[in-house]
């Protein structure tokens, strides 16, 4: 037995030290010392604290309906079936590189032929029992390096897998928070439609008042009715999208889609954004943003793939091997006459098959190269992103301030018209257009703050924020799939 275990030292000798390549290394990835928009909005070149951002809005609703998302919806729990799916098929990857050993038991009643070749002596029971019980092991060495690069490639995948979870959960939290903002604008805007039909009545009543005194025509009624019924028809739809926003909000939840209709039922302000933002260096991108570092993981089990491949090229070497007892009675069936044995090395290798292996090889070159570029593709949509919200959250917040200053100058001109109107010093029309440039300017300055809020929440979303580690709350579902 000096040999086999002469020959087990050469090959471990030869698994430490030779694995057919690649290597892999990360890509360097070409991104911007600074960004390219203006910071104009409170944003700041601080290190960014994103791991639980929403609660810079300081809502407490908001905080609870992110902890009720983390812990039932159920795309995050699918990605988490994912995650666990790849940690299983790592260990079956690293099966590969340890001894297989088994076991067996068989009984056997055999009976020979009387007619049988050679000719068996003469007395020969020809009916038997067969007792026989044995263990099996086999090792293909790794000599090569192909079973390492597949639990290579294993680990990789799993890596993309965990980033993928996390990009869900940062989807999910920024999907939330849309739907809660979207809620709550649209109870602003029902709010400012309702109080615009309460002016927009008393002006009614007060044109119908003077045209029975004599003081203005129908024309001023009608016209104050037609301004009222459109008002009024922008309830219906109003009401229609906070209801569809309630009713996402809940299966995003992982709850009916009616449940949360009567907790939000009450009206509350669109969360306000904090005054300012820290966003870092576009640089940290690589390092935040899952998407990103899911594509690196993808490309470093596509690279460990070739090596899968290029080790068909080469021969396998194992060593099998068998012992057991065997007897045709019972009686000794245990006894050291009945042993057997059988121990030694093989070889295989695929001398011809047709260009099968290489091809194979090229395939995983290709995989690789598109591994690559969807990595690089994938680093320059998470910079466009980012660029694009820190331009929008900067530039809204300039329209909202104009918007502001025009509703109060609309009111100014609706409370000036009014006055001139009753003292029979202006037309009608001038209060008629007072009153519908007032409501415009209202509800484009409540849909201005939705946009902030939003462009702030897609910001943070661009910026990779809600998993990292130190956040307690994004991190509950990553550490329940763990155990």
């Amino acid at each position: 037995m000096r040999w086999l275990t002469v020959m087990a030292v050469l090959c471990l000798a030869l698994l430490a030290g030779c694995a057919v390549g690649p290597n892999y290394h990360p890509p360097q990835a070409n991104t911007p010392t600074s960004w390219t928009s203006p910071l104009a909005g409170g944003e700041t070149n601080g290190p960014a604290d994103l791991a639980a951002w929403w609660r810079n809005f300081n809502d407490t609703n908001l905080d609870s309906f992110m902890t009720m998302a983390v812990q039932s919806n159920f795309t995050l729990r699918i990605a988490e079936a994912r995650v666990r799916e790849a940690r299983a098929e790592r260990d079956v990857a690293a099966g590969g590189l340890w001894p297989s050993i088994g076991s067996s038991a068989a009984y056997s009643r055999n009976r020979f032929g009387q007619n049988a070749f050679p000719p068996l002596p003469p007395g020969t029971a020809l009916d038997y029992n067969l007792y026989n019980t044995g263990f099996d092991a086999a090792w293909e060495i790794d000599i090569f390096g192909g079973a390492r690069r597949a639990v290579e490639a294993a680990n990789a995948e799993m890596g993309a897998a965990e980033y993928g979870q996390r990009d869900v959960l940062v989807s999910l939290l920024a999907e939330v928070a849309r739907n809660y903002i979207g809620a709550r604008s649209y109870q602003q805007r029902l709010a400012i439609t309702r109080d615009n039909i309460r002016v927009q009545q008393e002006i009614l009543d007060l044109t119908s008042n003077r045209y029975q005194n004599g003081l203005s025509s129908d024309l001023d009624v009608q016209q104050a009715t037609a301004l009222l019924t459109a008002t009024e028809a922008q309830v219906p739809s109003l009401e229609t999208g906070f209801d569809e926003s309630v009713r996402h909000l809940a299966v995003l939840l992982g709850r009916p889609p009616g449940a949360l209709l009567d907790a939000l039922s009450v009206e509350q302000p669109i969360p306000l954004t904090p005054p300012a933002v820290p966003v870092g260096l576009p640089s940290d991108l690589l390092q935040r943003r899952p998407d990103v570092q899911r594509a690196e993981r993808e490309l470093a089990a596509a690279t460990a793939r070739i090596g899968v491949a290029k080790a068909d090229l080469f021969p396998k070497f194992s060593l099998t091997g068998i012992a057991g007892l065997q007897s045709i009675s019972a009686n000794n069936w245990f006894d050291y006459a009945s042993r057997y044995w059988s121990a030694g090395p093989t070889v295989q290798w695929e001398l011809f098959e047709a260009g099968r292996i290489r091809a194979n090889v090229r395939v995983q070159n290709a995989r690789q190269e598109q591994a690559l570029d969807e990595y690089q593709q994938t680093v320059l949509t998470a910079l466009e992103d980012t660029e694009n919200a820190l331009t929008a959250y900067a530039r809204e917040q300039v329209r909202r301030e104009s918007l502001t200053q025009s509703v109060q100058a609309n009111q100014q001109a609706l409370d000036l018209s009014t006055q001139l109107y009753k003292s029979g010093l202006a037309d009608f029309l001038h209060v008629l257009d007072s009153e519908r440039s007032l409501y415009a300017a209202q509800d484009a300055l409540v849909q201005s703050d939705q946009a902030v809020s939003l462009n702030l929440v897609q910001l943070y979303k661009a910026l990779g924020g809600g998993w990292e580690k130190d956040s307690g709350l994004a991190t509950t579902s990553l550490e329940t799939s763990n155990r």
